[in-house]
């Protein structure tokens, strides 16, 4: 069972199994929502996520036309990510899990609008865009 929550400590989560994959995101948005170089989500279904505290102060943004953002709406913080072309799936912000989520990012992604002031110095994959679907 993977646990996480805000900063402020609002909203608490679980999200029940391993998740699917991870990824480093370099897109401006995620950029902007993140106030950082790239954001790292793990991809789980939406039916292993369940909120246990605080769904009052989840906040929903829509960054794009295919993409809702989850946030706190008291502290902040950056949550949840949804994409409409995967409605069965959501990503949780590696960052607000508050142990080791025992999955280690595997690819880049949207590297062609990453930062230019950021190198990335590994060797995962790196994508464009998205990476292909399976």
């Amino acid at each position: 069972m993977n646990r996480g929550s805000c900063l402020c400590g609002a909203v608490r989560y679980e999200v029940a199994d391993a998740f699917e994959e991870m990824h480093h995101c370099h897109c401006s948005k995620c950029r902007k929502a993140h106030g950082a170089a790239f954001s790292t989500f793990a991809r789980t279904s939406k039916d292993r996520l369940r909120l246990l505290s605080g769904d009052q102060h989840l906040q929903r943004f829509r960054s794009s036309p295919p993409v809702q953002r989850s946030f706190c709406a008291q502290c902040g913080s950056s949550l949840l990510f949804e994409f409409d072309a995967l409605p069965e799936a959501i990503w949780v912000a590696v960052g607000t899990l508050d142990g080791d989520p025992e999955l280690r990012p595997q690819a880049h992604i949207f590297v062609g609008s990453k930062a230019p002031w950021h190198d990335i110095t590994d060797e995962l994959p790196q994508f464009k865009e998205y990476p292909p679907q399976e």
